[in-house]
């Protein structure tokens, strides 16, 4: 059975090497044929909406757009429940493909028999 990764990002444009560190490597393990769950907590949370990714720019770096891209194109991209309330965010609101779920879904997840949990 393959390793899942749960990889959870609690920076956004406040920390955009760490922010865009965390959609990398997420981006680079679904590439790579691992199974990826990449959690949007904090001020990453905003990515979860259209546009928002294409606001982002770090010298050096893989747009954030394309890495976003890649893991909803092979993995499950989860807005936490509680970041998302605070920023009046609903499932309306995010981009196809984006749920928005709590600390039970997450615990589980890390939780689960082969899974390797990540957080940036």
């Amino acid at each position: 059975m393959a390793r899942k990764l749960v990889i959870k990002v609690t920076a956004g444009k406040d920390e955009p090497e760490r922010c865009n560190q965390a959609f990398t490597v997420a981006a680079t393990a679904v590439a790579s044929g691992v199974p990826v769950s990449l959690w949007l907590t904090g001020e990453a949370a905003w990515f979860g909406l259209p546009g928002r990714a294409d606001d982002f720019s770090l010298p050096h770096a893989a747009p954030l757009a394309d890495l976003l891209a890649s893991v909803l194109a092979l993995g499950t991209v989860t807005i936490c429940t509680q970041c998302a309330a605070r920023r009046e965010i609903g499932p309306q609101d995010v981009i196809a493909g984006v749920r928005i779920a709590g600390a039970a879904t997450f615990v589980s997840e890390v939780t689960a028999d082969y899974a390797q949990a990540l957080v940036y």
